[in-house]
């Protein structure tokens, strides 16, 4: 599902909010997820998830290509692990089909 597919869900469940206001509203929510990152902050969803930042430090690489040694620089990636109540509802009996 993109974003644009979650907007459109989201506003057939509403019928009383404008596609747009749901758009801005979805734009919201992951433009505070993505500052609160930025800030170093944790964001956790109940029955969700938790989204963090890892840090992951300077190494030396290897080109693939050339075989040449490489610095890489050090970086932060974001990281996200599931909540109970998601894993629960994806591992239960049929799959997870669930609507």
């Amino acid at each position: 599902m993109i974003k644009s597919e979650l907007v459109q869900r989201i506003a057939e469940h509403n019928p009383h909010l404008y596609q747009r206001d749901v758009e801005n509203i979805v734009n919201a929510i992951l433009d505070e997820i993505v500052a609160a990152l930025a800030r170093g902050d944790r964001v956790e969803l109940r029955g969700f998830g938790a989204f963090s930042v890892k840090h992951r430090p300077a190494r030396a690489g290897r080109n693939p290509r050339t075989g040449e040694h490489v610095p890489v620089d050090q970086k932060s990636v974001p990281f996200f692990k599931t909540g109970k109540e998601m894993r629960e509802r994806l591992n239960r009996e049929g799959g997870g089909t669930d609507a």
